[in-house]
């Protein structure tokens, strides 16, 4: 499977792609068609809900929006299919703003969806990156998410808003329990890039999104790889890598060979 590939085209939503395809330490690659990463999907048409249901056999979607931005956007079509089972696991400490979408500025600044930081928490933030706050604030949204991810009765996806901040975390160490390399965990991170402008264009559409996106030049939101590489760095130095962190927060070797199992055949 090559990178063009791996792309899903859909009429609703702009950031839709495999995770198979991608080489692994040992020599391999990962196994498509098991899952899937995106954006939004409530903008799904009937016929995108048939291709990813009908014909992908799509069983189980693992949402990691919160919980204001799906009361105001809406769950999306899939919710209404018995055969599709949703799974919101949300990467905020709850009661916080609205969306992520300037993650990847990291400065002196006061975030604009968490409040004012203390000096010490802005220092922790410039060594280990945005991304590691997920980890640190919701370990059990992530660990959560993996083990749907690991369900082995059907084609799954996970997706945030922009399917590049919340859903490149999950997707990344779903890839590093697979055996995926680094360069290939970087890569299909930095790949949600060539969909950008069809990704901030329906976010733009959305008044949940809509202030944040304009507050900033388009450049800005494009998925770097020094970004990925800091939070890959920082489970590095802090646990030995991703596996190591999960196992901190109860993952176990099974949840191991259930994923694996799922990227590899």
């Amino acid at each position: 499977m090559n990178a063009h590939e791996r792309w899903i085209v859909l009429q609703g939503a702009a950031n839709v792609r495999d995770l198979g395809g991608l080489p692994t330490a040992d020599g391999g690659t990962t196994v498509p068609g098991r899952i899937l990463r995106s954006d939004n999907l409530q903008g799904l048409t009937d016929g995108d809900v048939a291709l990813l249901v009908g014909d992908l056999k799509l069983r189980h979607v693992v949402d990691l929006r919160s919980e204001t931005e799906v009361r105001l956007e809406g769950p999306g079509p899939l919710i209404l299919l018995p055969e599709v089972g949703i799974h919101h696991h949300s990467l905020f400490a709850e009661g916080g703003h609205l969306t992520d979408v300037e993650a990847d500025t990291i400065d002196d600044r006061t975030l604009p969806w968490q409040g004012e930081r203390e000096e010490e928490a802005l220092a922790e933030l410039r060594v280990t990156g945005y991304y590691y706050g997920y980890l640190r604030d919701r370990p059990d949204s992530v660990v959560a998410a993996l083990r749907v991810l690991a369900r082995d009765d059907g084609l799954a996806v996970v997706h945030c808003a922009a399917g590049k901040d919340r859903t490149g975390v999950v997707s990344a160490l779903a890839l590093a329990v697979a055996g995926a390399t680094r360069e290939a965990i970087i890569g299909d991170y930095v790949a949600t890039g060539e969909r950008l402008e069809g990704i901030l264009a329906r976010l733009r559409a959305s008044r949940t999104y809509r202030d944040d996106l304009d507050s900033k030049p388009v450049d800005s939101h494009l998925p770097r790889p020094e970004y990925m590489n800091q939070f890959l760095t920082t489970l590095d130095d802090r646990f030995g890598g991703p596996l190591g962190w999960l196992r901190t927060h109860g993952w176990t070797d099974a949840d191991t060979e259930a994923l694996r199992g799922r990227l590899r055949d």
